[in-house]
């Protein structure tokens, strides 16, 4: 906080926007009030940041002599626009995914929480954002006024919505691993041999090679039966011509040895 009477020689560069500063009202007029801030140049409250409610005339809420406390709106090279209305602690344009924010649960609804977390809405952090694990209803993770810890998930300006998440602050669950049966020791002492669990990768390995294969429809099979059969047909006849080819060869060879012999 800077002090009217102190700050003579305080530059301007070091007042920063919401910094808090002291001062005497030394004038009022329709617009606003014109305040001594012990700096080069004056402070300056617009009528409309006397209140966070409609102000119809100044003298209603300032009047000459008054110390105030106020903060820093804007600073300009001849003046400094102050304002009586606490700011926000986050901006819009300050808001960005990924920032951990400490916030407070203001109201509980079934689908989720709405948070405050210093901006000018609070945020909401649904109930699939509440934990790792199934949570039911906000009620069973939050209550009303607890303070906790949340992260930004995403920020839209134009209808001015916040998702918070708490579940994106904690720390991922372990992941225990289930001691197999075959795998547990034995009561002989001897160590688990493991066979029965090989046995199964086999049989699983084997079941996927045969997935892979498409098995045939009934006409595929069909057809294939009726290709086979037409092929051993085809096998036979040709042997029973080769068979009967040579018995007509044999036999006009007998036929001529026998004409040779009578000659």
């Amino acid at each position: 906080m800077v002090e009217s009477n102190e700050n003579t020689s305080t530059p301007l560069t070091d007042v920063k926007p919401k910094t808090q500063l002291v001062g005497k009202v030394v004038k009022t007029t329709l617009a606003g009030v014109l305040v001594d801030l012990g700096l080069p140049v004056p402070g300056v409250i617009h009528i409309s940041q006397l209140s966070d409610q409609s102000v119809k005339k100044v003298e209603d809420v300032l009047t000459v002599g008054q110390e105030v406390n106020a903060w820093v709106k804007k600073v300009k090279a001849d003046r400094i626009e102050l304002s009586l209305i606490k700011p926000l602690g986050l901006d819009w344009k300050d808001i960005k995914a990924e920032m951990v924010l400490k916030g407070t649960v203001q109201r509980l609804e079934t689908y989720g929480a709405f948070v405050e977390i210093g901006a000018e809405k609070p945020g909401l952090v649904h109930v699939s954002e509440m934990g790792h694990g199934y949570v039911k209803t906000p009620s069973d993770v939050v209550k009303e006024g607890d303070e906790i810890d949340v992260m930004v998930l995403d920020v839209d300006r134009k209808k001015k919505q916040i998702r918070l998440s708490i579940k994106a602050t904690l720390p991922e669950p372990e992941v225990k691993e289930e001691v197999r049966r075959e795998d547990k020791p034995r009561r002989d002492g001897k160590k688990p041999t493991g066979g029965k669990r090989k046995e199964k990768v086999e049989t699983f390995e084997m079941n996927e090679e045969l997935k892979g294969e498409p098995s045939p429809t009934a006409f595929e099979s069909a057809w294939q039966a009726a290709l086979e059969k037409s092929k051993l047909e085809r096998a036979n006849k040709f042997k029973k011509n080769k068979e009967a080819g040579a018995s007509q060869d044999d036999f006009l060879d007998r036929t001529l040895k026998n004409r040779i012999k009578t000659n």
